[in-house]
């Protein structure tokens, strides 16, 4: 188990939220990072996140998707799957920094700037319980909810 308290951030979300990380404290939670909204990687685990949502909420695990993409284009995303959570807006990268998820990556032989999709499940104290990083979609979501449940 790690000690290492998650970052604070305060960021618009969909369905006119804010969500601030500090004032969640209490309950677990899912954040993950994923690239870019209606892609076929994202939209995946996304769907995987949404499928499980009511085995996370028994575990008393709140689910958040995080990626740079704006509202508009996150309420739509959201829409289209029917998701039972809220996509966080992040287009100034504050949440994808203090998380550390923004890394050089080599996108048609060009060196580019993108989300390395990664997920931190954190503790009713607020500390990173468990983190994945350069995450593979199949059985992600899966093995998340494993890990809250085990929480």
């Amino acid at each position: 188990m790690s000690t290492t308290p998650a970052p604070d951030f305060s960021l618009s979300a969909t369905g006119g939220n804010t969500v601030t990380l500090s004032a969640l404290r209490g309950r677990k939670l899912v954040i993950y990072f994923y690239p870019k909204d209606n892609t076929p990687g994202c939209t995946n685990e996304t769907r995987d996140f949404g499928s499980l949502h009511a085995a996370f909420s028994a575990a008393g695990c709140t689910v958040f998707g995080v990626s740079r993409d704006s509202l508009k284009s996150h309420e739509n995303f959201k829409a289209k799957l029917e998701l039972p959570f809220e996509l966080i807006s992040d287009p100034e990268e504050t949440a994808c920094e203090a998380f550390g998820v923004m890394k050089l990556k080599n996108m048609y032989g060009k060196q580019v700037r993108g989300i390395e999709r990664s997920t931190f499940l954190i503790d009713a104290e607020g500390k990173i319980a468990r983190e994945w990083r350069g995450v593979k979609v199949p059985g992600h979501a899966e093995e998340v909810l494993a890990a809250a449940q085990a929480l």
